[in-house]
């Protein structure tokens, strides 16, 4: 994108504007997220909130700052306004936001990867002992950029749509309760969020099909194809709507780059690589002690089941076992990130299990995921998997999880715990795995 000049009485129209908007937050009742206590507003690094568009990440830096009652200046940097500001306008900007502001200690910078050479003007803030919280919505924000002109001064916290029970909190379900008229409600919000997704701005649109897709398409364009030169976005679009369409999916890069007509898997692969920085796709290595068999045959799965089905054109129906196991892995790698847990399939030749979750190379659970196991052989399936998990990493914690069944068994001297999966979620996996 070509660089552009805008003169400072513009710049303070904007960021007034942004004030304004900003100011009207502190009349909203907003849902508390767990991640809020991970920005640390007395640290010395930048707190780097980073997650899919329209996850919430906005409203979690408001909300932290505004509890800890500090004075903060504000600058939106996905406001079209501000497209193709120029690196050297940084320090406009700061100009401008001092005099609206007066004096701060605190700045707010949301979605500033949309200005090249950011970390630069970043990294002189922090110079200066300024406190930063900046958002993005590309994981390449974190790596290369951050890597390169902010080591060891920034902290990253991962922000993912809402977990099942900041969907309840929303929903004013009571999640802790276990009266039968509690519980009903409960599955009932749980169905909900099957089929919905977790989206906070998907409770009040009403077309949510197009929120979707316009999300997903400026996502596509935005994000991807403008900051990394798409030579062939047509076929890039085809690719990513075809993995939405088939998640989870093991990645065959040779098999997609056939399909859809690149001239090689290292394209694909590419691909990839920018569908997970921007958080369209999630994926997790296979579980192996060679490294080879974990780095080559990743399993992908959507953000969010609202981008399975919920798109023009899309065709993956609401087949509820991908849908509760991409809820499963979410909620995982949710937990994951903030616990430096690592998330795991396990896949052989006599069987497979959904989820290894290890600490290093301690495995805390094995998970299995079965919307319905009241056919014998999805049952004996299901269990079969878990015992070969057992046998490969010696883990004795357990857990399949299911739509509504509850039970404790014993197969060949070995403990599975069977749990609906609606209030496994809903506890937010709120105790380490043991």
């Amino acid at each position: 994108m070509n660089e552009i000049t805008i003169d400072k009485r513009t710049l303070e129209v904007i960021f007034n504007d942004q004030k304004s908007e900003k100011d009207s937050w502190s009349n909203k009742h907003l849902c508390y997220r767990s991640e809020e206590s991970l920005v640390d507003l007395e640290s010395p690094q930048a707190q780097v909130v980073i997650g899919v568009r329209r996850s919430g990440k906005s409203t979690l830096c408001f909300q932290a700052l505004a509890a800890s009652g500090v004075k903060f200046a504000y600058a939106d940097f996905d406001d079209e306004r501000l497209a193709g500001l120029g690196t050297n306008q940084l320090n406009d900007v700061l100009e401008v936001l001092y005099k609206i502001y007066g004096e701060f200690n605190y700045i707010f910078l949301d979605e500033i990867q949309n200005v090249d050479g950011w970390p630069l003007f970043v990294n002189r803030l922090l110079r200066i002992n300024m406190h930063v919280v900046l958002t993005g919505s590309n994981a390449k924000l974190l790596s290369s950029d951050l890597a390169t002109h902010l080591t060891g001064r920034s902290s990253e916290i991962a922000l993912y749509p809402f977990s099942f029970a900041e969907y309840c909190t929303i929903k004013s379900v009571d999640y802790h309760s276990r009266t039968t008229k509690d519980i009903a409600n409960l599955r009932k919000a749980f169905d909900e969020y099957l089929l919905k997704g977790g989206f906070p701005e998907l409770m009040k649109v009403k077309n949510d099909k197009k929120y979707i897709t316009d999300l997903i398409d400026n996502i596509l364009k935005r994000d991807i194809e403008q900051r990394y030169h798409i030579a062939f976005p047509a076929r890039f679009e085809n690719m990513s709507h075809h993995l939405l369409n088939v998640s989870p999916y093991v990645v065959s890069a040779s098999d997609l780059a056939e399909t859809f007509n690149f001239k090689s898997p290292h394209t694909v692969r590419n691909y990839l690589k920018y569908l997970k920085e921007a958080y369209i796709l999630v994926g997790i290595e296979k579980y192996s002690q060679k490294s080879k068999q974990r780095t080559t045959q990743e399993k992908v799965y959507a953000v969010d089941v609202a981008f399975m089905n919920h798109r023009e054109n899309a065709f993956a129906g609401e087949n509820l076992g991908w849908r509760l196991e991409t809820n499963v892995l979410n909620h995982l790698v949710r937990k994951s990130k903030n616990e430096g847990w690592d998330v795991y399939y396990l896949s052989e030749r006599s069987g497979e299990c959904d989820f290894i979750v290890c600490d290093g190379n301690k495995v805390l659970q094995c998970i299995q995921v079965s919307y319905d196991i009241s056919a014998v052989k999805t049952r004996k399936r299901e269990i079969n998997g878990l015992l070969l998990a057992h046998k490969q990493t010696r883990c004795d914690n357990l857990l399949l999880l299911t739509d509504h069944e509850y039970d404790d068994i014993d197969e060949d001297g070995v403990q599975i715990q069977i749990r609906p999966v609606y209030e496994w979620s809903a506890e937010f996996f709120s105790e380490k795995p043991h």
